[in-house]
């Protein structure tokens, strides 16, 4: 590895306040051909009863491909797996794959979930003086960095007439920023499901605007590039048995959350809340898609959350 490339993955983790505390994972792992090594998020609903029911395992065993699990806190955390070759395959939001595009990571977009913008928003403490988006001019607003709500928040300003300047962004995880929202030591939460039907329910909190109109909330699986380019017989299994878990999702949403409630640790009705906020049809990346992440990456680059233009179609096969 040269210096450069090391500079390039230690500026990585600096721009995204990332950590992998927690996270067994190699460090500077390579590609093996045996292994196909996920990285999930528990809030990844489909993903996550994928891996409860073993149909991947099932398909992959008889080729000689070993499946493994890799779970993150978060999206940028995530990509600095696959950044430093610790996963081949994850799922992300918007923003960081726009985030790490720019810190130099070298991963394609595999496919995406069609819009889902009621999963993501913006609350505030039911008692709040926040009645309008406008009022947040001023006001401390709590996000995890470099994740979905990051773009979340700046569209939604702009459409109501604000900068990203016009508020005091504070950079929690969700579990932090609950807690912030909660003991009123921030106005404003952003953050997307279930963590959002959970704190509606549970957080005495109350909805001031979701995406809708705002943002489209795309969600995208990410390959580590040289998996994509060797292993694309993997890749189409993986999507085939993702779409057949989507649309078990879609026509099981009850049992879904059932099953997924010991494993996220809310309660199945909240679950199911989120649940229904997604589409869980995933569809292969097309250049509609890729031109929505290229005005999230302009807009970035004009606020400089990034450091450089970038360019998304680069991180395709094509």
């Amino acid at each position: 590895m040269n210096h450069s490339t090391l500079r390039g993955r230690r500026t990585f983790l600096a721009a995204l306040g990332a950590t992998l505390a927690g996270t067994a994972l190699p460090a500077w792992a390579t590609f093996k051909a045996d292994q196909f090594r996920i990285g999930y998020q528990k809030a990844a609903s489909t993903l996550v009863l994928l891996k409860a029911h073993g149909a991947l395992e099932k398909r992959l065993t008889p080729l000689g491909i070993k499946v493994t699990w890799n779970e993150f806190t978060a999206g940028p955390q995530l990509l600095e797996g696959l950044n430093v070759g610790a996963i081949d395959f994850g799922y992300v939001g918007e923003a960081p794959p726009v985030f790490a595009q720019a810190a130099g990571a070298d991963f394609v977009y595999t496919a995406y979930e069609v819009a889902t913008p009621h999963a993501e928003g913006v609350v505030v403490a039911k008692n709040s003086p926040i009645k309008t988006v406008a009022d947040l001019k001023g006001k401390k607003v709590a996000f995890n960095r470099g994740s979905d709500v990051h773009w979340f928040i700046v569209a939604l300003l702009r459409k109501n007439g604000l900068d990203f300047g016009d508020i005091q962004p504070i950079y929690l995880a969700p579990a932090d920023a609950r807690a912030a929202l909660e003991q009123g030591s921030v106005d404003a939460w952003a953050v997307w499901d279930p963590f959002l039907a959970a704190a509606e329910a549970q957080s005495n909190a109350r909805l001031l605007a979701d995406a809708q109109g705002v943002a489209s909330h795309h969600q995208f699986f990410l390959s580590q590039r040289e998996f994509a380019q060797k292993r694309q017989n993997v890749i189409a299994i993986v999507m085939e048995e993702l779409g057949k878990e989507g649309q078990w999702v879609r026509q099981n949403t009850a049992a879904a959350a059932a099953e997924l409630a010991p494993i996220q640790g809310l309660d199945a009705s909240i679950i199911q809340t989120g649940l229904q906020h997604y589409a869980h049809v995933y569809k292969p990346v097309d250049a509609e898609v890729l031109a929505e992440q290229q005005r999230i990456a302009d807009t970035f680059y004009e606020l400089k959350l990034i450091p450089k233009k970038i360019v998304t179609k680069d991180a395709t096969l094509a």
